[in-house]
């Protein structure tokens, strides 16, 4: 992959996130025993709650009482990656596969979940359903090809049901919703409502771009992100 490039867009929503290759803040904190023990030994000491736990006995290490550590809940990316026809032009197809697969490996490291679908002349395809992120699935990617239209309507209804889907399930969850097209439909497709963060990820040909990520993002109070080169 190459060096990051992105095109920021005004945005209610957060911006920090991948593009190019950012990608979200790591996770701070770690909801298995083992880590919470760890944290709460780094943690700084409450000063207060120690001299009550201590009394009027010499402090000792079981009297040290320490400020709560607050715990990241889990994550979720949903990569939609468009498949269509007009990807396979300038390469853009393979550019995008690559970056979706560099988004699972980066979310595989941060211990985060992930999602894949596709959209394309078959439809919508879920390649990986919501689960922790394993390095190995970007290996998902490499038969996918391309060709035929661009139901982008349809996969952003069922990205938004699979992540209602997750929540109920799993409970809170921070959603990204990523984006991964050319933009050349004449679809009209409303934002999806469930993810906190919406990110476009435009792999227009930058020397003709027709500019429909960006109206997109406008409209849908996303961030636009310009595809790494």
């Amino acid at each position: 992959m190459a060096a990051k490039k992105s095109l920021g867009h005004p945005s209610r929503r957060p911006r920090n996130g991948p593009g190019g290759r950012r990608w979200p803040p790591p996770q701070t904190a770690s909801t298995s025993s083992a880590a919470q023990g760890a944290q709460q030994r780094g943690a700084a000491i409450a000063w207060l709650p120690t001299v009550v736990a201590k009394g009027p006995a010499p402090l000792r290490r079981e009297h040290l009482r320490r400020q709560p550590v607050a715990l990241r809940g889990s994550r979720l990316h949903c990569i939609v990656l468009d498949t269509s026809g007009s990807m396979r032009r300038g390469g853009r197809l393979a550019l995008a596969k690559g970056h979706a697969a560099f988004m699972i490996e980066q979310a595989a490291r941060q211990g985060d979940d992930v999602a894949l679908l596709r959209f394309g002349g078959q439809g919508v395809e879920l390649l990986l359903p919501p689960g922790r992120a394993r390095a190995a699935g970007s290996q998902r990617l490499r038969p996918v090809g391309g060709g035929g239209g661009t139901p982008l309507a349809e996969a952003l209804v069922q990205a938004e049901r699979l992540l209602q889907r997750t929540l109920r399930k799993s409970g809170p969850t921070e959603c990204w919703l990523w984006l991964l097209t050319d933009g050349r439909t004449l679809e009209q497709p409303q934002a999806p409502l469930t993810p906190q963060h919406l990110v476009i990820v435009d792999f227009d040909d930058p020397h003709k771009s027709l500019g429909r990520c960006a109206a997109w993002a406008a409209r849908w109070g996303a961030e636009h992100r310009l595809a790494p080169a």
